[in-house]
């Protein structure tokens, strides 16, 4: 036995716009194109090999600075809230922070979908430069509090980008307004901690570690400390969870050769894996 099929017409599978107050016209008004320069953002993507991946490196990067941008934002919003005693913003500001490190994060596991022989495919186009030369990049490092005055070096060439970091460079870090916040609610910080060369490293202070470890021991009594105190290791955890992933893909992809920039590239990426932003915070945590 045979059956026919039906000649019946389907229904059309589109969204019904009747009773849509939608706006058509934008000869004279602000469209969703305009108001975010979608025209000049899309244009900024120029490969420059006409290899495929290229444009996957680019978009990766390009993103990358965007959320750094964001990054930035917050954390120079969250120390100028911190220095005015206003942690409620703060713990938002850091929390936000946290969740776009994430999205930083999870940028690497796109990017290894590229082998190495689609890499070597462009990798001269890229001449010299390298995430190495990233100014946000750096400026972040240094709001979060790791601090190092020979990296600013890269950005000689252009005066006004050098300006910028430096300026990130020479002003307390997050971490160096925390402890100047404790300090004010009556917890012994060390004056030359409250009084340093905030463009040097940071180095360590058992002392440090007895504040913190006095604000872990009563945490009713210093609720909001201890929070504060979470949120910092929670941003350099995350911050590692980074740098790890950025290793590992750069080994996937180019294995031990040299970076772009110069450096010794998988070598140089493992050394920044051995570095503590708030070596206090992670020391305490034996102690308690």
């Amino acid at each position: 036995m045979t059956t026919r099929k039906s000649t019946k017409p389907g229904k059309p599978q589109t969204v019904d716009l009747a009773g849509e107050n939608v706006h058509w016209d934008f000869r004279d008004a602000m469209s969703y194109a305009d108001y975010l320069g979608l025209k000049d953002l899309l244009a900024c993507q120029r490969p420059l090999s006409g290899q495929h991946d290229e444009t996957l490196f680019i978009v990766i990067h390009q993103a990358s600075e965007l959320w750094i941008k964001l990054c930035l934002h917050e954390i120079t919003a969250a120390i100028r809230q911190i220095r005015q005693g206003e942690l409620g913003p703060a713990f938002k500001m850091m929390s936000r922070v946290a969740r776009v490190q994430m999205q930083l994060i999870q940028s690497w596991e796109v990017l290894s979908t590229m082998t190495p022989f689609d890499y070597a495919s462009f990798r001269s186009s890229l001449g010299q430069s390298s995430g190495f030369q990233s100014f946000q990049y750096r400026m972040l490092e240094f709001r979060l509090g790791n601090k190092n005055a020979n990296m600013v070096r890269v950005f000689d060439s252009d005066p006004a980008i050098a300006a910028q970091v430096r300026v990130a460079l020479s002003e307390p870090s997050i971490y160096d307004e925390s402890l100047a916040l404790l300090s004010r609610r009556g917890i012994a910080i060390p004056d030359q901690k409250l009084r340093r060369d905030f463009s040097q490293a940071y180095v360590d202070d058992q002392t440090v570690t007895e504040a913190w470890r006095e604000v872990y021991r009563d945490v009713k009594t210093h609720w909001d400390l201890y929070e504060l105190a979470e949120k910092l290791v929670d941003l350099e955890y995350r911050f590692h969870l980074w740098r790890f992933s950025h290793m590992k893909t750069v080994e996937r992809i180019i294995g031990a050769r040299p970076g772009t920039g110069g450096t010794s590239g998988v070598n140089y990426l493992k050394k920044a894996l051995d570095l503590t932003f708030y070596p206090e915070l992670w020391a305490v945590r034996s102690e308690i």
